[in-house]
């Protein structure tokens, strides 16, 4: 049974880091591409970072490039998300997922690519 559980949520203030971990199993990890999704209150979910399954390749959403960095531990079978400069619009429950095809060599966007989920962690940031 694949699992992944989502940990490092909280409340914050504006500007300051939280780190988010993901934590796998039942699931050939290091064979897979791992996304992080971000849904608001009344919107839809929305693409964050993505990771090559080697880690070699990493692809962000314009909203995050350059605060948020994607990283994985193959060892761990574990994705991170560090997120910097953290503003009120992050305010979401951010999920992992993984990609529904091994050995990928692209990173995909569309949540509909992604066939395993975690249950989402809040992240909020207050002004």
């Amino acid at each position: 049974q694949v699992q992944l559980v989502e940990s490092g949520g909280g409340l914050v203030q504006a500007g300051i880091s939280l780190r988010l971990s993901c934590t796998t199993s039942g699931l050939a990890f290091s064979t897979y591409s791992m996304g992080w999704f971000r849904q608001a209150p009344g919107k839809e979910r929305e693409f964050v970072a993505g990771i090559s399954y080697t880690g070699a390749r990493t692809l962000y959403a314009d909203s995050v490039k350059g605060r948020f960095t994607i990283s994985r531990d193959n060892a761990k079978n574990t994705v991170y998300l560090q997120m910097n400069s953290l503003k009120p619009e992050d305010t979401a429950v951010y999920y992992c997922a993984a990609d529904s095809v091994r050995l990928s060599t692209i990173l995909i966007r569309s949540s509909s690519r992604y066939n395993y989920w975690g249950q989402g962690t809040q992240v909020t940031v207050s002004s």
